[in-house]
């Protein structure tokens, strides 16, 4: 099996070569300029992936895998928008170096371009890419909104939390390794072990991505560290907080996520201090090896030979430690 670097190069490849294929119509400039931001490509990669453990023609899911990183960026122009933000992976949002309506409009032609891409495989493989395409998208929809509505609320439980989660974005990772199956006709059994590897994937990289944003390095992740604070989205570490803390520092982190006349970075800074003082970014990368033990142990069902299965481990690992 090729190296996740072998299939970054390969794809980035196919990607600029789609970028050159847009007409000069001025909707495709912000599509142009956000795939051209530095990207992980982990969504695509992991559906080239699936798809090597049965075929080794790699070129063959390379359609699957740009509907995947399509549809992804859409809804990331779209995220950007809802929540005002100003950076995205180190560069200037779409909204602000157009405008809002450019770049909803863009956003949109990208979703429809993403299921452009889903026209190159026979009518019966085409059929089911279209059926977890669209359960898929309506997830992620439930998911989003979860997110905004879970910003004014304070009485939140876990399950909450890892629900909206799995649906807001751990549902794309695992209906990307899913595809790279379905367009190999594989069996249900190793489709739906696909679909669980990805989700406790997802979650992990989830999980991930919300300690990452207050403990880890700004010109690293390409965003502000903090942000999620300044936004009140109530992150993984601030319900591992409030199971842990009593009453009163319950209270407390409350009151500070909803001062809105504080400065920024001195709230980000007491919210820091909160969480490091109990140990919540300790727990928070407890969850992620969980998550990540469950991803891997779901590749023992896949009905494959054990060379690619633990080829398959150790990209994985490579994914939740980001180390590519």
């Amino acid at each position: 099996m090729k190296g996740f670097k072998d299939h970054k190069n390969l794809f980035n490849s196919y990607i600029d070569n789609f970028i050159n294929d847009l007409n000069d119509n001025s909707v495709y400039e912000p599509i142009k300029y956000f795939l051209k931001l530095p990207s992980k490509r982990v969504r695509p990669i992991l559906t080239m992936i699936s798809s090597r453990l049965y075929n080794d023609d790699t070129d063959y899911a390379l359609s699957a895998a740009l509907a995947n990183e399509l549809f992804h960026n859409f809804t990331l122009i779209h995220d950007d928008i809802m929540d005002s933000s100003k950076i995205r992976r180190g560069n200037e949002t779409v909204h602000l170096k157009w405008n809002v309506n450019q770049a909803i409009l863009s956003g949109d032609a990208m979703q429809i371009l993403a299921y452009k891409c889903l026209e190159n495989y026979e009518a019966k493989i085409q059929k089911k890419l279209i059926e977890i395409f669209n359960d898929t998208a309506l997830k992620i929809c439930e998911g989003q909104q979860l997110d905004l509505e879970f910003e004014k609320e304070n009485e939140l439980k876990f399950s909450d939390y890892i629900q909206m989660i799995k649906y807001k974005t751990a549902v794309l990772l695992g209906s990307s390794l899913k595809m790279g199956g379905i367009i190999n006709d594989v069996n249900e059994t190793d489709l739906e072990s696909l679909y669980d590897i990805g989700i406790n994937l997802g979650l992990a990289f989830q999980i991930q991505d919300d300690y990452l944003d207050l403990f880890g390095d700004q010109n690293l992740i390409g965003k502000k560290i903090g942000g999620d604070i300044i936004k009140r989205k109530k992150t993984v570490m601030y319900h591992v907080f409030k199971e842990i803390s009593d009453e009163d520092d319950s209270l407390t982190l409350d009151q500070l996520y909803n001062d809105s006349n504080s400065d920024d970075g001195s709230k980000i800074q007491k919210v820091f201090d909160l969480f490091k003082h109990a140990n919540v970014d300790v727990k928070t990368k407890d969850l992620v090896k969980n998550y990540s033990t469950k991803a891997i142990n779901s590749l023992e069902n896949l009905n494959i030979v054990n060379d690619k299965k633990s080829e398959l481990i150790q990209i994985c690992n490579k994914l939740i430690s980001r180390d590519f």
